[in-house]
């Protein structure tokens, strides 16, 4: 259904970077959200009223809190599609990131809900009365949700939404919480066991741990999580595809919302190139990664010397030290500065953010190695942090 309304109300349906196109499925998953979450409470209300079960009517008002949900959806997509303005210079994509989050918070509350009434039905149990049409009403709603799952976690990965994809899990939850609902009606009809506070029990800790797990996939982008290798590998090869550029170094990824990241980077050139061709090649690089991963990209230029046979020489020697102090110690910047007494090396180390050592215990470290055997050498050091 959603690939078909897909087809009548959006153009270029695949075309997933352009963020209209994203605003417009946001905002057609969360209409059709909407109908069909409105549609399963109101048939779970009346199966649950007339069969007397705490558990069906409990997936009843889940639901009607999953039509909420989809509204937020909805919003959340509307406003993450506004254009950049002065105050939001980078547009205001992480609204949807928001949005997400709100859905999990719903999640969590809904799920605390259904562990205090089905606690209060498991101290004074009672038989839910049979009812083929509740038994039908729980059927379709299993199917309608697993339909919303399958749709919503497709186009989570399709426009890579966090706001899809809670909403993926929220269907999940509900698919696995109605079976569990239904099993209890079944049984305490056939067997002629009360089970139904205790259904509702485990499908509470299951809505509780959904809505964690969807929450903690919302936050992690809002306080700023580390680009994806995939995505990190595509920067890399994209640069160093040019022979001018000799490394890269200080790449940056600032996420602003599903197609609004920023990008800034050193590229590493000849010290002894033509400056005005290099900076041409810089702009050419800049444009090329904007338009093949659809962000903004800003290179800083680091001229490196490249043919002198003393610096070649020291950052050899330098790159030996680090490797006998951890063989995952990298650097980069890599100078000199010879004077009449001494030579400052000046570089940058790279390590990770579960490094052994503090940064300060690492700096002291290389400088006493590089002492050790050349009294005359002091090392001048910034520590980078890997990114990924």
């Amino acid at each position: 259904m959603i690939t078909l309304l897909a087809k009548l109300f959006i153009k270029k349906t695949d075309d997933t970077k352009n963020l209209s196109v994203r605003q417009a499925y946001g905002i057609l998953c969360g209409a059709v959200g909407i109908f069909l979450n409105l549609c399963l409470f109101a048939g779970k209300f009346i199966a649950g009223t007339i069969s007397n079960s705490i558990a069906i009517t409990a997936d009843a008002f889940n639901n009607l809190s999953d039509a909420g949900s989809s509204i937020i959806t909805l919003i959340g997509f509307k406003m993450a599609g506004q254009k950049p303005d002065p105050h939001h210079p980078f547009g205001h994509g992480r609204i949807e990131y928001i949005s997400g989050l709100l859905v999990s918070v719903i999640i969590l509350l809904m799920g605390a809900e259904l562990l205090k009434s089905s606690f209060a039905k498991i101290l004074l149990p009672e038989m839910p009365d049979f009812s083929p049409a509740a038994i039908a009403v729980l059927l379709a709603s299993i199917l309608v949700k697993c339909y919303m799952f399958l749709y919503n976690r497709q186009l989570g990965k399709k426009l890579d939404s966090a706001a899809m994809s809670a909403t993926a899990a929220d269907s999940l939850s509900d698919t696995i919480a109605t079976s569990a609902v239904l099993a209890a009606t079944l049984i305490g009809h056939y067997a002629n066991l009360a089970i139904d506070g205790w259904c509702g029990l485990l499908v509470g800790l299951f809505i509780c741990y959904a809505g964690y797990t969807a929450a903690r996939d919302t936050i992690s982008p809002l306080l700023g999580q580390a680009p994806e290798p995939e995505f990190v590998n595509q920067i890399n090869d994209i640069v160093m595809a040019h022979e001018e550029i000799l490394g890269i170094h200080d790449l940056i990824v600032h996420n602003y919302g599903p197609g609004r990241v920023l990008i800034s980077l050193h590229a590493e050139v000849p010290a002894d190139g033509n400056f005005l061709a290099l900076h041409d090649k810089i702009d050419i690089i800049e444009h090329e990664l904007r338009d093949k991963l659809n962000c903004h990209a800003v290179i800083h230029m680091d001229p490196v010397c490249v043919g002198d046979a003393e610096t070649v020489r020291l950052k050899a020697l330098v790159k030996e030290y680090l490797s006998e102090i951890n063989g995952t110690l990298t650097m980069h910047d890599f100078r000199i500065v010879a004077g009449p007494t001494h030579t400052n090396l000046i570089f940058d180390v790279v390590t990770s953010y579960d490094f052994p050592l503090s940064d300060t215990e690492l700096v002291a470290q290389i400088q006493e190695r590089i002492q050790k055997d050349n009294p005359n050498y002091f090392a001048v050091i910034e520590v980078d942090k890997q990114m990924v």
